[in-house]
Formats: structure tokens, C-alpha cells, sequence
């Protein structure tokens, strides 16, 4: 593994080497040596060999694009400078790396040795480099965010610094998790897991479900996203309840109290329910040594409703 790496970084190094150094090259051509490749080889061979090069140039030039691209799109600033480009050309080189370590070994089944791996499909060919290394980053962020790995990737970076502006990356992933199998995929707890259910449902300061009022944004606690379902405690101006939501592709419409059907920013569809009143009864023994009842109205989530794939 150690010696991979150090190949990754040594075959970047030539390739930045070698972009840098051919202006170098050209800048060294006399008049003279090009009439005399003229004479030598014939117009047509090196017409064709400047053709090819200015293809290769070109060419170049769209890798460079699909990569400053793929950068930007995970909100990462992207310029012209030789640091930018050895920052863009290590990101890209550690998480192809990590591609290939995913796909490497011999073929036949191979179960998702990861919640990422088991979130982010695709093929490793699928959408070429830019592709490849794009999957990695949310694998790796997919598994930091649900706690299967330290928070220290480049992916978990990523993830975060688009999490405080509810960018489009974060909420692919927190997506990734809501949809994905709670057995495979696991799910985003504590404080990053309010923070991921604003991003992900689209509200903001002044926002209430994505509608702007002038209603203070609703504080979330307890929460808990994956595996199709949603859950936490609500806050606004002191009041909590308790609330829990269902992916309608996963979920039938509640059948048991009121519910409400909201979209988070990826258009997916959810039931959403409040903790409703609901008669409790406590059993106690009286003075005849008779079991009776002792009722009372509490606030409780109705029963989560039937799941699709179950019926």
C-alpha cells in the first residue's frame, strides 16, 4: 500500500514536470532545426506530428476543464496557480487510489465491505476519472458522517465545509444515508444530524419547511436519518414534539393520525407525523385487589407505517 502511494505521487510529479517543462522545450526549437526536420522527415510526416500534438494539447486542456469542474462542484476553489494544481492533482490521485483499492481483487460477488460502498453505486468506469475519484469522495464522506470511519478524509472535508452552506455534495450524501439501508448503511446521529436535516430539508434562518416567515427557525434535537425514516424532537418557541418521517418510496401513507407530506431538497417525497395525543393506560391494583386502569393523555409519535418491500 505504501509503495502504491508513493508510485501515485512519483507519476504525478513526472506528469507536473513534464507540463511545465514543455514550453521549455519549444522555446529551445531554432528556425534552423525546424527547416531541417522539414527536410529530413518531409512536410506531410511533420505536418502530422504538430496535428497530433496540438490534438494531445487539446486534449490537455478538457482534462484539465473536467477537473477544475469536478473541484467546483464540490465547492472547492480551483485556479491556475502550481499550488492549485498540485492540490487538485493529489485530491484527484488519493481518491482514484482509493477507487482502485475498491475495485481491485478477484471478480465474482463482493459484498459492501463499507456504508459508502453500499450507499454510492456506479460502476468504477462509469463517468471516467472525474467519475471515479467523484464516488470515492462521497464514499469516504458517507462513511465519516454515519461514524464508520474518523473524520479526517478529504471526503469528511469536503462533506462538512458544503454542510455549513447546505451544498449540493452534502446533501447527495446525507441522501446517500436517509434512502440507504439502516442493516448497510447506518445512520447520522447527534449534532451533525440536526445540522444535516436542515441542509437536507432545505431550511434556513427565516425559513420554516422551506416557506420564508418571519418565525424563528425551529431547533432540532435528538436526531436520528437513514434507513428510509427520519426522527427527532422539534422546538419552536419552547414547545418540543417529538416527529418522525417516512420515504414514501419505501413507506406506505400513514394510516394512524394526521400527517403532512413534505420534500426535502433532492425532491424526494415524506410523510411527515407530530407526536399526537394518545390515551395511556396504566395498570394498578385497587383496594378490592382488582386490576384497573389508570388513564391519562400523553403526546406520542402514531405507529410507523407499513414499509413497502414488507407487504
Amino acid at each position: 500500500m505504501k509503495h502504491k502511494k508513493t508510485l501515485i505521487l512519483l507519476l504525478l510529479a513526472v506528469c507536473i514536470l513534464f507540463c511545465f517543462s514543455s514550453t521549455a522545450f519549444a522555446a529551445e526549437l531554432t528556425e534552423a532545426e525546424v527547416e531541417q526536420a522539414v527536410a529530413d522527415q518531409g512536410k506531410e510526416t511533420v505536418t502530422g506530428n504538430i496535428f497530433i500534438w496540438f490534438l494531445c494539447a487539446i486534449a490537455f486542456l478538457k482534462v484539465s476543464q473536467k477537473i477544475d469542474s469536478f473541484m467546483a462542484s464540490l465547492g472547492i476553489n480551483v485556479g491556475n496557480t502550481g499550488g492549485n494544481m498540485m492540490a487538485e492533482l493529489l485530491i484527484a490521485g488519493r481518491g482514484l487510489s482509493g477507487a482502485l483499492r475498491g475495485h481491485g481483487g478477484g471478480g465474482g460477488y463482493r459484498k459492501a465491505s463499507s456504508p459508502g460502498s453500499a450507499a454510492v453505486g456506479g460502476s468504477f468506469l462509469s463517468g471516467g476519472l472525474a467519475g471515479a475519484v467523484g464516488r470515492q469522495m462521497e464514499r469516504s464522506a458517507v462513511n465519516a458522517a454515519t461514524g464508520y470511519s474518523e473524520g479526517g478524509s478529504i471526503g469528511n472535508s469536503i462533506y462538512q465545509s458544503s454542510l455549513q452552506k447546505g451544498g449540493d455534495f452534502a446533501n447527495r450524501v446525507i441522501g446517500d444515508i436517509a434512502k440507504g439501508s439502516y442493516g448497510q448503511v447506518g445512520s447520522i446521529t447527534g449534532d451533525d444530524a440536526a445540522k444535516a436535516y436542515a441542509s437536507y430539508m432545505g431550511l434556513r434562518s427565516g425559513d420554516t419547511e422551506g416557506t420564508s416567515t418571519s418565525e424563528p427557525l425551529p431547533q432540532y434535537s435528538n436526531m436520528e436519518i437513514g434507513g428510509g425514516r427520519i426522527t427527532g424532537t422539534e422546538t419552536t418557541n419552547g414547545t418540543s414534539r417529538d416527529f418522525a418521517m417516512y420515504l414514501s418510496d419505501q413507506y406506505m401513507a400513514p394510516t394512524n393520525g394526521d400527517y403532512e407530506t413534505v420534500q426535502s431538497v433532492d425532491g424526494a417525497t415524506w410523510y411527515k407525523q407530530y407526536a399526537q395525543d394518545t390515551v395511556e393506560k396504566k395498570p394498578y391494583q385497587d383496594d378490592n385487589g382488582a386490576v384497573a386502569y389508570q388513564e391519562s393523555i400523553v403526546q406520542k409519535v402514531p405507529p410507523a407505517p407499513a414499509r413497502k418491500d414488507r407487504i
